[in-house]
């Protein structure tokens, strides 16, 4: 009767299903709150076909976090657009330092391999020639 669907928990938690009213009782606030952050940018909301305001659960997330920064830290909205911005840069910047990890690490990997394959056993000088010359 119903389609199985599979998505990952990151999938999940962007996917816009939830409802001004609920997305504001699961962030604590009043949803006249949420239009007013709206309209600041602060959140972005999708618009069904009929423009009801559809939230993700990281919507609710960056919310609640909005109102941390406002009810604990005792900072306005602009600051809190501020902090923000600072956290997605902070992100972004950890996200490209993962994965210029990797790649250095990948070419370290790389430069062990070849000298592995360009090892040559030392010895003595001369031994070479000392077996070479017992042999005959």
């Amino acid at each position: 009767m119903y389609e199985e669907i599979s998505i990952s928990v990151e999938q999940a938690s962007d996917a816009k299903v939830l409802i001004i009213s609920v997305a504001a009782r699961l962030a604590g606030m009043h949803p006249q709150t949420l239009r007013v952050y709206e309209e600041r940018g602060l959140i972005k909301p999708a618009r069904s076909p009929k423009q009801t305001r559809l939230y993700s659960q990281r919507d609710v997330e960056r919310l609640q976090r909005i109102q941390e920064l406002t009810t604990q830290f005792g900072m306005n909205l602009a600051g809190v657009e501020r902090v923000l911005e600072m956290e997605e840069l902070m992100h972004a910047m950890q996200r490209r330092m993962d994965a210029l990890e990797r790649e250095m690490r990948a070419q370290i990997n790389e430069v062990h391999r070849s000298y592995r394959r360009e090892l040559v056993r030392w010895e003595p000088p001369g031994s070479a020639l000392r077996r070479y010359g017992n042999a005959s």
